[in-house]
């Protein structure tokens, strides 16, 4: 079991709070929450509860894009025959579906081209050079990837083809030599927003070329809801820009998605549910992911861009079946995994997690990595072999820098990219033991103790007579949800149970709370994995919680509960 720690969060400025409070009609927890946020005026308020797409920056702010609209004006009016390439997960091919859509509303010499994750790998691939120069193809819109394809532009270069880098990875020293690399992670890129999803800069990019051919923003705006799910999909911070596009991204998604999204709301049992980031994250996006994982990620992008309900609902049931098989696969990998390490002595007493198995499913290893992580909370990377090479997927910590700690071994490494929490890499199959040493050295130098450990951040606490329905009609306009605006969590202390509290589940391994606080007022929470406090709760011993509010819908009837992220027993936390 991981032990956690708890941060309650400072309330910020007193008046502050009470002009919100005034000015908003809102209460003491409400204005908290905002100030904790940052929001201080009515402004601020109106523009955080009602996002706007006129808060969007100008997309001719990024480094670039003046050359990047050039180009493509060039080739459609000399009707060059355009690819749109893109990575394989949810980001990539959610980019390749919007920009491919919105071109093919007024251009249709184009295709689209997505990597097999096997035989190509991550990124931009020579197999994918070779095929633009095979099909006549001149121009390149490389989405989600290509910052470091250093190499791989060199080699279209001789092969006179032009690429267009849209990507949001973090540079390297040097940057390709495409006809234009829009990425705001750039250092000299003087665009205000620097946390776009990979599809989010193909959007810039289409909006660039929107305004300077006079197209009516409804018109890509068609398109918004894949911004979301790849926002979702991608964990990029829900703040700026990405808040905005998430917004509206949802209000499409939930009114008018593009049929692949609709025919994924159908077979997830969710298209009379209104939808948020979770249900992005958690039903949309491994759907969108499965074809990559076990197949091809074509599959994906074929889904998206269909204009044809019948066809779209025929893909739509390839690819739930595709993830109903990655399920089977991440979950024995797992349990591979995790028996791996409580096996061994020595990988249990690491900082880091460094595990290799040639055996393993390529197209799982990420998701492997981020169960690890949360069961041993550290940094951890899962590698497999490919095409005679280690490969895989790192995940971190809360403030630890993944990125950075695999750079620092990247003489061991043949390449790698990614972000400070997540990352892709590969190396030769004799260098895996020197890289987990390696890797393994720079964490115990660098990793604070606390890192190690998992942290609730309070936004407030308080009782249960605070929980009301007009107060949970305001938290959810907090929404959307994500890192940078997480759903807020709160603290209350010196419950007991109701009566009613309950192992639930199939192996009984989770609790129904009912609980009371100390002035008499109920509520009922969900406990996932938390059936060892049960004893305690039942003798009827004190206990605190953490927890967000959220709604349950059962037979018809809707209550609220709590999501319940800690229990302590024995009086406070």
């Amino acid at each position: 079991m991981q032990n956690t720690k708890i941060i309650i969060k400072d309330k910020g400025n007193e008046k502050t709070r009470k002009h919100l409070e005034e000015v908003l009609g809102i209460d003491e927890v409400l204005a908290t929450i905002l100030v904790q946020r940052g929001i201080e005026t009515f402004d601020e308020a109106k523009a955080f509860f009602r996002p706007s797409l006129e808060g969007l920056y100008d997309p001719f702010l990024m480094k670039n894009m003046d050359k990047a609209v050039e180009r493509l004006m060039t080739a459609i009016s000399s009707n060059e025959k355009i690819l749109v390439y893109g990575d394989y997960d949810v980001d990539g091919t959610t980019s390749v579906a919007l920009v491919y859509s919105f071109l093919s509303d007024f251009y249709h010499d184009l295709d689209y081209y997505i990597p097999d994750r096997y035989s190509e790998g991550y990124g931009i691939s020579y197999e994918g050079i070779d095929y633009a120069n095979e099909n006549g193809i001149s121009l390149v819109i490389a989405l989600d990837c290509g910052i470091k394809a250093i190499d791989k532009i060199e080699y279209a270069n001789q092969r006179n083809i032009d690429f267009i880098i849209c990507d949001h990875h973090t540079p390297g020293e040097e940057v390709p030599n495409a006809v234009a690399v829009l990425d705001p992670k750039q250092e000299d890129c003087k665009y205000p927003y620097k946390e776009l999803s990979g599809c989010g800069v193909g959007f810039k990019f289409m909006q660039a070329y929107a305004n300077r051919n006079e197209i009516v923003f409804e018109q890509l705006a068609n398109y918004i809801d894949l911004v979301a799910v790849s926002i979702a999909a991608d964990i990029v911070p829900m703040t700026g820009e990405n808040r905005i596009l998430a917004f509206h991204g949802l209000k499409k998604l939930n009114t008018k998605p593009v049929l692949g999204l609709k025919a994924i709301k159908k077979i997830a049992g969710i298209e009379n549910k209104t939808l948020t980031i979770s249900d992005c994250i958690f039903k949309i996006g491994p759907r969108i992911n499965a074809a990559g994982r076990i197949k091809s990620g074509k599959d994906a992008v074929r889904l998206l861009i269909s204009g044809d309900t019948k066809m779209a609902d025929e893909i739509g049931k390839e690819i739930d079946k595709l993830n109903n098989d990655r399920k089977n696969i991440d979950r024995n990998i797992t349990h591979e995994a995790l028996r791996q390490i409580g096996n061994d002595i020595e990988l249990r007493s690491r900082k880091s997690t460094v595990l290799f198995n040639p055996e393993w499913h390529k197209g799982v290893v990420g998701i492997v990595a981020s169960r690890l992580t949360e069961t041993y909370y550290r940094p951890t990377i899962v590698l497999t072999e490919s095409k005679g090479f280690a490969t895989g997927s790192a995940r971190s910590v809360v403030g630890f820098n993944i990125y950075d700690a695999i750079e620092s071994c990247k003489d061991l490494l043949e390449n790698f990219g990614g972000h400070k929490y997540a990352a892709g890499l590969t190396l030769k199959v004799e260098n895996v033991e020197q890289f987990s040493k390696c890797f393994e050295q720079y964490v115990c130098d660098h990793i604070k103790p606390e890192q190690l450990i998992p942290v609730i951040d309070v936004d407030i606490e308080m009782g249960f007579s605070k929980i009301t329905p007009k107060f949970y009609r305001i938290l959810e306009q907090f929404a959307p949800f994500g890192p940078g605006n997480m759903s807020p969590i709160f603290r209350t202390e010196n419950l007991k149970d109701a009566g009613k509290t309950m192992p639930v589940g199939q192996t009984k391994e989770h609790l129904r709370l009912n609980m009371k606080d100390e002035n008499n007022f109920t509520l009922d929470g969900i406990a996932f994995s938390m059936v060892h406090h049960y004893n305690d709760m039942s003798k009827k011993i004190p206990f605190s919680i953490c927890y967000s509010i959220d709604k349950n819908e059962f037979r018809g009837k809707i209550s609220l509960q709590a999501m319940v992220k800690d229990i302590k027993t024995d009086g406070g936390l």
